[in-house]
Protein backbone atom coordinates (compact mmCIF):
# COMPACT_ATOMS: atom_id res chain seq x y z
CA UNK A 1 0.00 0.00 0.00
CA UNK A 2 1.10 3.33 -0.78
CA UNK A 3 1.54 6.76 0.85
CA UNK A 4 -0.84 8.45 -1.07
CA UNK A 5 -3.47 5.10 -0.57
CA UNK A 6 -2.89 5.73 3.03
CA UNK A 7 -2.92 9.38 3.49
CA UNK A 8 -6.44 9.15 1.25
CA UNK A 9 -8.08 6.37 3.36
CA UNK A 10 -7.12 8.70 6.31
CA UNK A 11 -8.19 11.89 5.00
CA UNK A 12 -11.94 10.27 3.93
CA UNK A 13 -12.48 7.69 6.31
CA UNK A 14 -10.53 7.97 9.70
CA UNK A 15 -9.89 11.54 10.27
CA UNK A 16 -13.41 12.76 10.37
CA UNK A 17 -12.89 15.37 8.00
CA UNK A 18 -15.70 14.51 5.89
CA UNK A 19 -18.32 15.36 8.54
CA UNK A 20 -16.69 18.27 9.68
CA UNK A 21 -19.10 20.96 10.39
CA UNK A 22 -16.88 23.54 8.40
CA UNK A 23 -15.96 21.58 5.52
CA UNK A 24 -18.57 23.31 3.10
CA UNK A 25 -16.61 26.75 3.66
CA UNK A 26 -13.24 25.75 5.18
CA UNK A 27 -11.29 27.25 2.46
CA UNK A 28 -13.02 30.25 2.64
CA UNK A 29 -13.11 30.66 6.11
CA UNK A 30 -13.37 28.65 9.21
CA UNK A 31 -14.64 29.97 12.65
CA UNK A 32 -14.77 28.84 16.40
CA UNK A 33 -16.77 31.04 18.62
CA UNK A 34 -16.29 28.97 21.50
CA UNK A 35 -12.40 30.14 21.81
CA UNK A 36 -13.06 34.02 21.97
CA UNK A 37 -11.75 35.36 25.36
CA UNK A 38 -10.71 39.15 26.43
CA UNK A 39 -7.50 39.29 24.62
CA UNK A 40 -7.27 38.31 21.18
CA UNK A 41 -4.70 39.26 18.59
CA UNK A 42 -5.01 39.70 14.55
CA UNK A 43 -2.81 39.07 12.07
CA UNK A 44 -2.23 38.18 8.26
CA UNK A 45 -0.38 35.05 7.43
CA UNK A 46 0.26 33.04 3.86
CA UNK A 47 -0.91 29.41 3.23
CA UNK A 48 0.56 28.52 -0.14
CA UNK A 49 2.16 30.45 -2.67
CA UNK A 50 1.56 33.80 -1.21
CA UNK A 51 -2.04 33.53 -0.75
CA UNK A 52 -2.78 35.36 2.92
CA UNK A 53 -5.61 34.29 5.02
CA UNK A 54 -6.40 36.64 8.06
CA UNK A 55 -6.09 34.94 11.69
CA UNK A 56 -7.56 35.62 14.46
CA UNK A 57 -6.15 34.10 17.85
CA UNK A 58 -7.17 33.96 21.52
CA UNK A 59 -3.76 34.99 23.09
CA UNK A 60 -4.49 33.91 26.63
CA UNK A 61 -4.26 29.95 24.82
CA UNK A 62 -0.59 30.70 24.20
CA UNK A 63 -0.62 29.07 21.02
CA UNK A 64 -1.95 25.49 22.81
CA UNK A 65 -5.62 24.14 21.59
CA UNK A 66 -7.94 26.64 21.64
CA UNK A 67 -5.66 29.26 20.09
CA UNK A 68 -7.84 29.65 16.45
CA UNK A 69 -10.60 31.78 16.98
CA UNK A 70 -10.96 32.70 12.72
CA UNK A 71 -9.02 31.96 9.67
CA UNK A 72 -10.41 33.71 6.88
CA UNK A 73 -9.18 34.36 3.15
CA UNK A 74 -7.88 37.08 2.25
CA UNK A 75 -7.06 40.41 4.00
CA UNK A 76 -9.96 42.75 2.36
CA UNK A 77 -11.84 44.36 5.32
CA UNK A 78 -15.74 43.48 3.82
CA UNK A 79 -14.62 39.65 3.27
CA UNK A 80 -13.20 39.80 6.92
CA UNK A 81 -15.95 41.31 8.48
CA UNK A 82 -18.34 39.52 7.03
CA UNK A 83 -17.10 36.49 8.57
CA UNK A 84 -16.29 37.76 12.22
CA UNK A 85 -19.86 39.51 12.62
CA UNK A 86 -21.64 35.88 12.13
CA UNK A 87 -19.63 35.79 16.04
CA UNK A 88 -22.37 36.57 18.00
CA UNK A 89 -22.59 40.12 19.60
CA UNK A 90 -22.07 39.38 23.13
CA UNK A 91 -19.06 37.40 22.53
CA UNK A 92 -17.67 40.13 20.50
CA UNK A 93 -18.30 42.69 22.89
CA UNK A 94 -16.68 40.50 25.46
CA UNK A 95 -12.88 41.16 23.80
CA UNK A 96 -11.43 44.08 25.71
CA UNK A 97 -8.27 44.16 23.87
CA UNK A 98 -6.73 43.42 20.12
CA UNK A 99 -3.52 43.36 18.95
CA UNK A 100 -2.55 44.40 15.54
CA UNK A 101 -0.01 46.15 13.12
CA UNK A 102 -0.48 49.33 11.51
CA UNK A 103 -2.05 47.53 8.20
CA UNK A 104 -5.56 50.40 7.77
CA UNK A 105 -7.39 47.15 6.79
CA UNK A 106 -6.85 45.28 10.39
CA UNK A 107 -7.18 48.81 12.47
CA UNK A 108 -10.66 48.89 10.69
CA UNK A 109 -11.78 45.21 11.42
CA UNK A 110 -11.07 45.39 14.81
CA UNK A 111 -13.00 48.58 15.12
CA UNK A 112 -16.27 47.48 13.02
CA UNK A 113 -16.25 43.87 14.51
CA UNK A 114 -14.89 44.49 18.24
CA UNK A 115 -16.11 48.17 19.19
CA UNK A 116 -15.21 47.81 22.79
CA UNK A 117 -11.75 46.53 22.54
CA UNK A 118 -9.32 48.47 23.30
CA UNK A 119 -6.90 48.62 20.17
CA UNK A 120 -2.98 48.19 20.69
CA UNK A 121 -0.16 48.68 18.15
CA UNK A 122 2.04 45.89 18.31
CA UNK A 123 5.86 47.70 19.17
CA UNK A 124 7.84 46.33 17.19
CA UNK A 125 5.92 47.61 13.89
CA UNK A 126 6.44 50.87 15.17
CA UNK A 127 10.01 50.56 16.04
CA UNK A 128 10.72 48.52 12.40
CA UNK A 129 10.04 52.02 10.94
CA UNK A 130 12.59 53.98 12.59
CA UNK A 131 14.88 50.98 11.70
CA UNK A 132 13.59 50.92 8.09
CA UNK A 133 14.19 54.90 8.00
CA UNK A 134 17.29 54.34 8.86
CA UNK A 135 18.61 51.55 6.54
CA UNK A 136 17.23 53.63 3.56
CA UNK A 137 19.44 56.67 4.40
CA UNK A 138 22.41 54.14 4.32
CA UNK A 139 21.25 52.77 1.27
CA UNK A 140 21.27 56.01 -0.42
CA UNK A 141 24.46 57.11 1.02
CA UNK A 142 25.64 53.40 -1.03
CA UNK A 143 24.52 54.21 -4.17
CA UNK A 144 26.26 57.63 -4.27
CA UNK A 145 29.31 55.91 -2.94
CA UNK A 146 29.08 53.18 -5.80
CA UNK A 147 28.03 56.20 -8.39
CA UNK A 148 31.51 58.00 -7.38
CA UNK A 149 33.47 54.78 -7.59
CA UNK A 150 32.10 54.10 -10.95
CA UNK A 151 33.27 57.80 -11.86
CA UNK A 152 36.37 57.48 -10.53
CA UNK A 153 37.24 54.20 -12.51
CA UNK A 154 36.48 55.26 -15.42
CA UNK A 155 38.42 58.49 -15.04
CA UNK A 156 41.68 56.45 -14.34
CA UNK A 157 40.86 54.20 -17.36
CA UNK A 158 40.45 56.90 -19.27
CA UNK A 159 43.92 57.95 -17.91
CA UNK A 160 45.51 54.95 -18.95
CA UNK A 161 45.84 54.06 -14.51
CA UNK A 162 44.47 51.49 -12.44
CA UNK A 163 42.09 51.96 -10.05
CA UNK A 164 42.41 51.29 -6.50
CA UNK A 165 39.48 52.16 -4.33
CA UNK A 166 40.69 53.90 -0.69
CA UNK A 167 40.34 52.01 2.32
CA UNK A 168 39.38 53.00 5.65
CA UNK A 169 41.68 52.07 8.74
CA UNK A 170 39.64 49.01 9.35
CA UNK A 171 40.65 48.20 5.50
CA UNK A 172 37.03 48.31 4.18
CA UNK A 173 36.59 50.86 1.20
CA UNK A 174 33.48 53.64 1.07
CA UNK A 175 31.27 51.17 -0.59
CA UNK A 176 32.24 48.01 1.83
CA UNK A 177 31.58 50.24 4.65
CA UNK A 178 28.44 51.02 4.20
CA UNK A 179 27.38 47.42 3.19
CA UNK A 180 28.97 45.96 5.84
CA UNK A 181 27.14 48.53 8.44
CA UNK A 182 23.77 47.11 7.59
CA UNK A 183 23.31 44.58 10.70
CA UNK A 184 24.91 47.26 13.62
CA UNK A 185 22.88 49.63 13.04
CA UNK A 186 19.69 47.86 13.40
CA UNK A 187 21.66 46.66 17.52
CA UNK A 188 22.17 48.50 20.57
CA UNK A 189 25.30 50.06 20.74
CA UNK A 190 25.96 48.07 23.63
CA UNK A 191 25.61 44.64 20.90
CA UNK A 192 28.25 45.96 19.04
CA UNK A 193 31.08 43.52 18.49
CA UNK A 194 34.73 45.37 18.86
CA UNK A 195 34.85 45.28 14.75
CA UNK A 196 31.15 46.83 14.66
CA UNK A 197 32.28 49.49 17.07
CA UNK A 198 35.37 50.30 14.59
CA UNK A 199 33.29 50.43 11.36
CA UNK A 200 30.37 52.10 13.40
CA UNK A 201 32.96 54.96 14.43
CA UNK A 202 33.99 55.40 10.78
CA UNK A 203 30.52 55.52 9.18
CA UNK A 204 29.33 57.95 11.94
CA UNK A 205 32.63 60.20 11.59
CA UNK A 206 32.05 60.11 7.94
CA UNK A 207 27.59 60.25 7.64
CA UNK A 208 26.74 62.30 10.66
CA UNK A 209 23.43 62.18 9.38
CA UNK A 210 23.65 58.44 9.65
CA UNK A 211 24.76 59.04 13.00
CA UNK A 212 22.31 61.24 13.99
CA UNK A 213 19.45 59.12 12.48
CA UNK A 214 20.90 55.76 14.48
CA UNK A 215 20.21 57.61 17.67
CA UNK A 216 17.18 58.66 16.51
CA UNK A 217 15.60 55.18 16.34
CA UNK A 218 17.51 54.07 19.17
CA UNK A 219 15.46 57.27 21.45
CA UNK A 220 12.15 55.51 19.99
CA UNK A 221 13.54 52.08 21.40
CA UNK A 222 14.22 53.55 24.76
CA UNK A 223 10.89 55.38 24.94
CA UNK A 224 9.02 51.43 24.93
CA UNK A 225 11.50 50.00 27.10
CA UNK A 226 11.79 52.81 29.85
CA UNK A 227 8.02 54.30 30.21
CA UNK A 228 5.67 52.70 32.33
CA UNK A 229 2.29 54.71 32.35
CA UNK A 230 0.75 56.20 28.98
CA UNK A 231 1.12 60.39 29.87
CA UNK A 232 4.79 59.92 30.34
CA UNK A 233 5.21 58.26 27.37
CA UNK A 234 2.87 60.24 24.99
CA UNK A 235 5.33 63.41 26.03
CA UNK A 236 8.41 61.81 25.13
CA UNK A 237 6.99 60.47 21.85
CA UNK A 238 5.77 64.01 21.27
CA UNK A 239 9.30 65.26 21.63
CA UNK A 240 11.04 62.26 19.89
CA UNK A 241 8.34 63.46 16.82
CA UNK A 242 9.35 67.46 17.77
CA UNK A 243 13.44 65.46 16.82
CA UNK A 244 12.35 63.95 13.57
CA UNK A 245 10.55 66.99 12.27
CA UNK A 246 13.29 69.62 13.10
CA UNK A 247 15.92 66.95 11.63
CA UNK A 248 14.43 67.12 8.38
CA UNK A 249 15.59 63.56 7.27
CA UNK A 250 12.78 62.61 4.74
CA UNK A 251 13.15 58.72 5.18
CA UNK A 252 11.80 59.42 8.89
CA UNK A 253 8.58 61.28 7.28
CA UNK A 254 6.74 58.14 7.08
CA UNK A 255 7.66 57.17 10.55
CA UNK A 256 6.64 60.10 11.94
CA UNK A 257 3.37 60.28 10.20
CA UNK A 258 2.31 56.49 11.11
CA UNK A 259 2.91 57.27 14.98
CA UNK A 260 0.70 60.84 14.22
CA UNK A 261 -1.85 58.44 12.92
CA UNK A 262 -2.20 55.36 15.09
CA UNK A 263 -0.80 57.18 18.12
CA UNK A 264 -3.92 56.35 20.57
CA UNK A 265 -3.00 53.01 19.58
CA UNK A 266 0.40 53.22 20.45
CA UNK A 267 0.28 54.33 23.49
CA UNK A 268 -2.75 51.96 24.60
CA UNK A 269 0.53 49.61 24.71
CA UNK A 270 1.66 51.21 27.82
CA UNK A 271 -1.67 50.12 29.67
CA UNK A 272 -0.72 46.21 29.77
CA UNK A 273 2.45 46.34 27.60
CA UNK A 274 0.33 43.93 24.98
CA UNK A 275 2.24 42.72 22.03
CA UNK A 276 1.54 40.62 18.69
CA UNK A 277 3.72 38.63 19.65
CA UNK A 278 1.55 35.92 20.07
CA UNK A 279 0.05 35.99 17.00
CA UNK A 280 3.72 35.87 14.93
CA UNK A 281 4.25 32.99 16.90
CA UNK A 282 1.32 31.18 16.22
CA UNK A 283 1.85 32.26 12.30
CA UNK A 284 5.64 30.72 12.95
CA UNK A 285 3.48 27.31 14.31
CA UNK A 286 1.52 27.34 11.04
CA UNK A 287 4.83 27.84 8.65
CA UNK A 288 6.48 24.75 10.69
CA UNK A 289 3.24 22.67 10.25
CA UNK A 290 3.05 23.56 6.21
CA UNK A 291 6.76 22.54 5.61
CA UNK A 292 6.36 19.24 7.44
CA UNK A 293 3.20 18.38 4.63
CA UNK A 294 5.93 19.98 2.07
CA UNK A 295 3.37 22.56 1.28
CA UNK A 296 -0.41 23.03 0.88
CA UNK A 297 -1.98 20.66 -1.68
CA UNK A 298 -5.58 20.53 -0.15
CA UNK A 299 -6.52 24.06 1.97
CA UNK A 300 -9.31 22.37 3.70
CA UNK A 301 -7.84 19.25 4.56
CA UNK A 302 -5.00 21.60 6.19
CA UNK A 303 -7.21 23.44 8.01
CA UNK A 304 -9.07 21.17 9.21
CA UNK A 305 -5.80 19.39 10.68
CA UNK A 306 -4.74 22.61 12.14
CA UNK A 307 -7.79 23.01 13.70
CA UNK A 308 -7.60 19.62 15.23
CA UNK A 309 -4.27 20.60 17.18
CA UNK A 310 -5.25 24.34 18.01
CA UNK A 311 -8.65 24.91 17.70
Amino acid sequence: MNGELLERQYRNHLSGYMSWNQLSHAEEWVLFEKNIGPYVGIDEVSLSQGELYTILINKEKRGRSGSIIAIIKGTDVRTVTSVLLKLSRRRRFQVREITLDMAPNMEQTARICFPAARRVTDRFHVQKLAYEAVQEMRVKARWEALDEESIQMAHARACGKIYHAPVFENGDSRKQLLARSIYLLYKKESLWTESQRVRAGILFREYPDIKKAYYLSMRLGLIYHQCRHKDVALTRLARWYDEVDKSGFLAFGRAARSIQTHYLEIINFFEKRSTNAASEAFNAKIKSFRSQFRGVKDKAFFLFRLAKIYA
